[in-house]
Parts: structure tokens; sequence; C-alpha cells
């Protein structure tokens, strides 16, 4: 199948529908996280709804970096609430770490996370792997 091409008048009109802008509340925040989950539960996006999504998430992560700081909490804390703002329940992360014991043991801070784990569960939730090491 062919790549598809850029389409800027499609994008505009994206843009035009989803109204996107630098988010100042929580709530702001938070409709853009909706929409970003919208596209995410697509099974295919078009290459402008890949621009899209791409420009959301660095919306949401700069007010998240402003807004919420987690240098201070624990990686099985921060895991947690990612974990809670996308649905997830423990079963979920079964496969990342291997068995529901392991996954239990990290999820009350009982266990490390490791490196491999670390760089799975940045691809899931797209953030850098540092944020549990």
């Amino acid at each position: 199948m062919a790549a598809r091409t850029f389409n800027l008048a499609s994008y505009r009109h994206l843009l035009s529908e989803a109204h996107p802008r630098v988010p100042q509340t929580k709530a702001e925040n938070e409709r853009l996280i909706e929409m970003v989950q919208e596209l995410q539960d697509k099974e295919h996006l078009s290459p402008e709804e890949q621009e899209l999504t791409a420009l959301l998430l660095v919306l949401i992560e700069n007010f998240e970096e402003a807004h919420y700081s987690t240098t201070k909490s624990k990686p099985h804390v921060i895991l947690r609430e990612l974990m809670r703002a996308r649905g997830l329940k423990p079963k979920d992360l079964y496969e990342v770490f291997g068995s529901k014991g392991t996954t239990s043991e990290v999820l009350r801070g009982k266990r490390a996370i490791s490196k491999a784990a670390a760089k799975s569960l940045a691809e899931i939730f797209n953030v850098s792997a540092a944020l549990w090491l």
C-alpha cells in the first residue's frame, strides 16, 4: 500500500474542528487528552490525524510539565497515576512485567522497574523511560 501524502486542506479542517490551543486550565488539558484518546482509539490514522495527535501531545506535555511535577514522585506512584488516567488495570501490564506477581510487586513499590520494562512502559504511555529509572 502506497504512503498517502499529507493533505494541507484536510489538516486545516481537522484543526478547525479540534481548535487546539495552549491549555491554561486542567479542564482544557483534559479536553486535549480526550481528543488524543479518541484519535488513538482509531484503527488507522491519516497523516493529518497523526500530525494533529503529535501537536496535541506536545500541548499536553507542556501543560503537565508546568503544572504537575513528577520529579519527586516514586516510579510506582507515577505508573499507577498513568494507569488511572488511561483506565488501565494491573492485568493490562502483565505482559510488560512477565507475571501477575511481579506486576503487583511493582505497583506496590516492592520491586523496582527493570530497564526493559521501563522501555515498554515508555512506549505504552508515550513518555521517557527515565521516568521509571
